[in-house]
C-alpha cells in the first residue's frame, strides 16, 4: 500500500475514516487475484451465478440503512438520495440476475453444416468509477460483468471510497468467490493508468470526465482493449410556450441542482420559448427559493454540498462577481463546501456557463423563438447525454427528441436512468451503453462455433 487516504465529509470537511491507499503493486496483485479466480467462475453454471447475484443484491437491501448512511456521509447527498440509489444498487443486482440465463446466441443456416454463436466473458475487467454517484455507477458496470462470467477489479474515485470497500465485504459475505471482486481505492494517475495500461485488463468501463475518458480511450489503444466511455454532458431541459409552464418550472432545479449540479445529467441549460419566460421565470424563482440545501442526514435536505473546496472554486469561476444572476437560493455558512443552488439570465451564447460542463449547482436560462432554433441550440454542445423536452404537442415532442443528438431524452419528464433501459451519450459524451439488456453486450465476445454435417 502506497501510504495513507483520507476520507473527507463534505458536509463538515472533518476526516470521516483514513484507509491505506492503494498503490501500483496493489493493482497487480489485484489483477492477479482476479486472473486467477476466472477459469472458476467462468465455469459456474448460469443458474448457479445468477443465484449468487440473488444472494449479493439481498446482502445489499440487508445492509440498506448502513451503506446509506456512508454515502451520503461520504458524498455529501441528501439521506433521501442516498437511500433511493442504494435501492437501485440492489435493483440492478436483482435485474442482472437473471442474465446468466439468458446469454443467448444464434444458429445461422450454412452449407455443410450449422453455424451458431455463443456469447464469451471477456476476462478480467477494470472498472473506474466516479464520486458523485458511488456505489450506484459501480454496480451498473459490476452487475453485468459478473453476470456475464468476468472478474472485476473496481477502483472507486478517491474521495469516495467507502460504499465500495463495504460492497467488496458483503460480496464475500454474500459467497462470492475469493478474487472474483476486487477493490482497489487509490489515484487515478496511478491506480487507474495502472489498470488501463495492463496486458492481463481485457475491458475499461470509466464514468468520469470526457478530458480523461480522451486519455483512457489512447492508452486501451495500446493493448487494443475494450473501451466503454460514460463522460461529460451539457444537456438541455427544453421548454415550450405550449407546455404545462407551472409544472416544467417546477421539476426544473431537480433536473439540475440534484446532487448539488454535479451530476453529467444535469440539465444546466434550460432553453425557454420566448412566450413564457416570464411566467416561466417566476415559477422557477419560487422552486428555488424552496429548495432546502443542509446537512445531507437531516430528513428535510434536498441538497447537500458540493464534494470538495476544489470543486467549490472550480462552480464559483462560472459565477464571477458581474455574473447574470437572475435567482439565488440559500445555503449554510461554515464549514462545509457549500455553494446556494444559482440561475443565469441573460446569458450570451459564447459564455462559460452556457458552454462548459459547470457540475455544480449553476444554471443558464436561454430564450428560443422556434422548434428549429430549440434543436439547433440543443445541439450546439460536444456533449449529447441527456435532456429534456416539455410541450403538449405530442407529434412536436417527438420531432424535438428524435432531433436532439442525445443518448437519453425524456418528455415532460427529466428522468434519464432506469435499470431497465440503456444509459449512454453521443458525440463526446462517450460510447458504449449501461444498464438494461444492451449492457451486456459490451462485457461479452461474440464466438462463432461450425459443425460440419457433411464431407466438405
Amino acid at each position: 500500500m502506497a501510504g495513507t487516504l483520507q476520507v473527507v465529509e463534505p458536509a463538515t470537511e472533518d476526516v470521516l475514516e483514513e484507509i491505506p491507499r492503494a498503490g501500483v503493486e496493489d493493482v497487480d496483485a489485484a489483477v492477479a487475484r482476479a486472473r486467477a479466480a476466472l477459469p472458476a467462475w467462468r465455469a459456474v453454471a448460469p443458474a448457479d451465478r445468477a443465484r449468487l447475484l440473488h444472494r449479493l443484491a439481498a446482502a445489499i437491501e440487508e445492509h440498506h440503512d448502513e451503506l446509506s448512511v456512508l454515502e451520503a456521509r461520504n458524498a455529501g447527498k441528501p439521506i433521501t438520495d442516498a437511500r433511493g440509489e442504494i435501492g437501485m444498487v440492489a435493483d440492478t443486482f436483482r435485474y442482472y440476475a437473471a442474465a446468466p440465463e439468458r446469454l443467448l446466441g444464434d444458429t445461422i443456416p450454412v452449407a455443410g453444416g450449422l453455424g451458431f454463436t455463443v456469447r464469451e466473458p471477456l476476462g478480467v475487467v477494470g472498472l473506474i468509477t466516479p464520486w458523485n454517484f458511488p456505489l450506484t455507477i459501480a454496480s451498473w458496470k459490476v452487475a453485468p460483468a459478473l453476470a456475464a462470467g468476468n472478474t472485476i477489479v473496481l477502483k472507486p474515485a478517491e474521495l469516495t471510497p467507502l460504499t465500495a470497500l463495504r460492497f467488496a465485504e458483503l460480496a464475500l459475505e454474500a459467497g462470492m468467490p475469493e478474487g472474483v471482486v476486487n477493490v482497489v481505492p487509490g489515484p487515478g494517475r496511478t491506480c487507474g493508468a495502472r489498470l488501463v495500461e495492463h496486458r492481463d485488463v481485457v475491458k475499461i468501463a470509466f464514468t468520469g470526465s470526457t478530458e480523461v475518458g480522451r486519455s483512457i480511450a489512447a492508452q486501451a489503444a495500446a493493448t487494443i482493449k475494450r473501451v466503454t466511455l460514460e463522460l461529460g454532458g451539457k444537456s438541455a431541459n427544453v421548454v415550450f410556450a405550449d407546455a404545462d409552464i407551472a409544472r416544467a418550472a417546477a421539476a426544473a432545479p431537480g433536473a439540475v441542482f440534484d446532487n448539488a449540479g454535479q451530476d453529467c445529467c444535469a440539465r444546466s441549460r434550460i432553453l425557454v420559448e420566448r412566450p413564457a419566460l416570464e411566467e416561466f421565470l417566476e415559477h422557477l424563482t419560487t422552486a428555488v427559493h424552496a429548495l432546502r440545501v443542509g446537512d445531507p442526514l437531516d430528513e428535510s435536505t434536498e441538497m447537500g454540498p458540493l464534494i470538495s473546496a476544489g470543486r467549490r472554486e472550480a462552480v464559483a469561476s462560472f459565477v464571477p462577481a458581474d455574473a447574470p444572476v437572475a435567482i439565488r437560493g440559500e445555503a449554510p455558512d461554515g464549514r462545509g463546501y457549500w455553494f446556494p443552488p444559482t440561475v443565469l439570465c441573460p446569458v450570451a451564447p459564447e459564455d462559460r456557463a452556457v458552454t462548459d460542463e459547470i457540475f455544480g449547482p449553476v444554471a443558464a436560462v436561454i430564450p428560443f423563438d422556434s422548434e428549429e432554433e430549440a434543436v439547433r441550440v440543443a445541439n450546439a454542445t460536444i456533449y449529447g447525454l441527456s435532456g429534456s423536452v416539455w410541450t403538449r404537442d405530442g407529434a412536436k415532442a417527438l420531432r424535438v427528441a428524435r432531433g436532439i443528438e442525445s443518448g437519453n431524452l425524456s418528455i415532460n419528464s427529466n428522468s434519464s436512468v432506469r435499470v431497465t433501459t440503456p444509459f449512454g451519450g453521443f458525440k463526446e459524451s462517450g460510447y458504449g451503453r449501461e444498464l438494461g439488456p444492451h449492457a451486456l453486450e459490451h462485457y461479452t465476445e461474440v464466438k462463432t462455433i461450425f459443425i460440419a454435417t457433411e464431407d466438405v
